[in-house]
């Protein structure tokens, strides 16, 4: 059976068991998908669900058995529900890292640790856990140690069973990603950056980007906040809008980054990954400054190009392979 079949079998089972359970239950489909992602990890189904969903949710089951599954196959099944989910529920904040950006992204975790054997990671803006299980499952050869911040509860809970039917162990934290965060400082922070203004100005001005007068932007925010977290040397991958260094509040977080991080990249995401040109996205790579910390001569720059487009893809690629070899490990 190929890897696709594999995931769709799985997605159906997810899917059809959700969609039982939101109606016989009467829940929003994602809260049902929790319910039934707690069901397969657990391999039991609840005493108190009517005899008749029971009765749909074992014949289900039986279909399908985690332990035959890979981890990528799992979150890809996973991640189709919870789209499906998402459309469903049309909130702003519930939107997911598009599968080509979560491997790309751990792609430059593997590179920038590439000699580490034990690392410690964050995504403080969790969300369903898609990106940061994405991750994971590109460090099998390492011992990682993983931590999520989510202040939607339904992401939150669909970031626990996400973590745990691919058996990933991740520390969820429920709060306010702004505020004082419970997790030690890491070795990586990942971060799909949500864009907007943050509405708190009080907890907002204990920052050094913080607007003197109206909102600052969240992405701002959030981009000090996990620098915060990092250790020393630590390395940051935000996934953040084009025009990040070119909107009114940039001059803040310009004179911010000078003075706490090494800009180690800024790679341009396709365009076609994305609804429009507007909500176009850039990979930005930071560098906490610590005694260590590596001052590329030259910080990788690139627009990549269409994923389908293989030979451009291929020629960028070995660019950045290249910066690895004498920006990155000549230092090292």
């Amino acid at each position: 059976m190929s890897n696709f079949k594999d995931v769709e079998k799985m997605f159906i089972v997810m899917d059809n068991t959700a969609t039982a359970i939101k109606e016989k239950l009467d829940l929003p489909y994602l809260d049902a998908l929790v319910e039934t992602g707690e069901n397969l990890f657990f391999q039991e189904i609840p005493k108190e669900y009517p005899k008749e969903l029971v009765s749909v949710l074992t014949d289900e089951y039986k279909k399908v058995n985690l332990a035959e599954y890979g981890k990528e196959e799992l979150r890809k099944a996973f991640q189709l529900a919870v789209l499906k989910g998402m459309k469903e529920a049309v909130q702003p904040h519930h939107a997911m890292t598009p599968d080509a950006v979560a491997l790309f992204t751990g792609y430059l975790v593997q590179k920038f640790m590439k000699k580490a054997e034990h690392l410690t990671l964050l995504d403080p803006v969790t969300g369903s856990g898609n990106l940061l299980t994405a991750v994971l499952n590109q460090l099998k050869e390492k011992q990682c140690e993983a931590f999520g911040v989510e202040v939607d509860e339904t992401l939150l809970r669909l970031a626990w069973v996400n973590a745990n039917i691919q058996k990933h162990k991740v520390e969820l934290f429920h709060q306010d990603v702004i505020k004082p965060l419970y997790a030690d400082p890491v070795d990586v922070v990942v971060a799909d950056l949500p864009v907007g203004y943050y509405p708190d100005d009080e907890s907002a001005k204990v920052f050094k980007v913080s607007e003197k007068e109206g909102h600052t932007y969240a992405h701002h925010l959030i981009i000090e906040q996990a620098v915060h977290h990092l250790k020393e040397t630590g390395i940051g991958i935000f996934i953040v809008p084009n025009n990040l260094f070119e909107s009114e509040q940039s001059g803040l977080l310009k004179a911010w980054i000078k003075e706490h991080v090494s800009v180690l990249g800024l790679l341009q995401l396709p365009e076609s990954l994305f609804k429009s040109t507007v909500h176009a996205k850039s990979v930005l790579i930071l560098q906490k400054n610590g005694e260590g910390t590596i001052k590329p001569k030259q910080a990788m720059l690139a627009q990549l190009p269409s994923f389908s487009n293989k030979a451009g893809l291929a020629n960028v690629m070995e660019q950045i392979n290249e910066w690895f070899k004498t920006e990155w490990e000549r230092e090292k």
